[in-house]
C-alpha cells in the first residue's frame, strides 16, 4: 500500500486533532498552574488535560455512535470517520464490540472526570493526589490489558498488522502510551509517598528513648 493511501484526508484530520488536543493541554498548563509549579508536577498536569479531553471528545464520540447510532460503522461524520479510520487497525470498535464498549464507558465517566480532578489536585498543590495517580493508572493500564489480552487469546482475529501505519501507529504507539505514562505515574506516586513514610520512620527510630528511672 502506497504512502498516499496511508495517509488519507481522514488520517491527516485525526492526527491534527491529536495535535491540537496536546497543544490546548499545553495552555491550560501555563493558565492554571503558577509559575512555581514543578516541571515534573507541569508534565503531569499536561498529560492528564490531553488524558481527559482524549477520553471525553474521541472516546465519548465512540460511545455516542456505539450506542444512539449503533456502530461507528453507521455512523456519519467527522469523528464517525475517525472511528472507521481506527477500525482499519482493530475492527471491533467499528461494530460496537461489548467488551470495548464497557471498558470505554469506564474510561469516559470514570477515568475522564478523574482526570480533571487530578489536575484540580496539582492546582491546589493537594498530596492527596498522590493516591488518586495510582487509581487511575491502575485503571488505564488495567483498560489496556482487557482491550488486547482477549483477542491476543484467540489469535487477534479483529486486528490488522498489514501495514506499518494500522500496525505501528494505531495499535502499538496510540495504545502503548496508555501503559508507559500510567507506568511512571504509578513509579512516581510510590516515590512521593514511600519516601516521606521512611523518612518518618527513620527519625522515629532514631529519638533517643527515655531510660527508665530507677528508684
Amino acid at each position: 500500500m502506497s504512502t498516499s493511501e496511508l495517509f488519507t484526508p481522514t488520517t491527516v484530520f485525526s492526527l491534527l486533532g491529536v495535535v491540537a488536543i496536546l497543544a490546548a493541554s499545553y495552555a491550560a498548563s501555563t493558565l492554571l498552574l503558577p509559575k512555581s509549579a514543578r516541571t515534573v508536577d507541569r508534565y503531569i498536569f499536561i498529560w492528564l488535560a490531553f488524558d481527559a479531553l482524549i477520553h471525553f471528545i474521541f472516546e465519548g464520540s465512540f460511545l455516542y455512535y456505539s450506542t444512539f447510532g449503533r456502530t461507528v460503522f453507521r455512523g456519519s461524520g467527522p469523528f464517525a470517520e475517525l472511528w472507521k479510520e481506527y477500525a482499519k487497525a482493530d475492527v471491533r470498535w467499528g461494530m460496537a464490540d461489548p467488551t470495548v464498549v464497557s471498558l470505554e464507558l469506564l474510561t469516559v465517566f470514570g477515568a475522564g472526570p478523574l482526570c480533571v480532578f487530578l489536575m484540580y489536585q496539582i492546582v491546589r498543590n493537594d498530596p492527596a493526589r498522590y493516591y488518586n495517580y495510582i487509581v487511575l493508572s491502575v485503571a488505564e493500564i488495567y483498560g489496556g490489558w482487557m482491550t488486547f489480552c482477549p483477542e491476543w487469546l484467540t489469535g487477534s482475529v479483529f486486528l490488522s498488522t498489514n501495514n506499518w501505519l494500522h500496525h505501528w501507529l494505531y495499535l502499538w504507539f496510540f495504545n502503548g502510551i496508555w501503559v508507559v505514562i500510567p507506568g511512571y505515574l504509578l513509579y512516581h506516586a510510590y516515590e512521593e509517598i514511600v519516601y516521606p513514610l521512611r523518612l518518618v520512620q527513620t527519625l522515629a527510630n532514631d529519638e533517643p528513648k527515655e531510660e527508665t528511672k530507677k528508684d
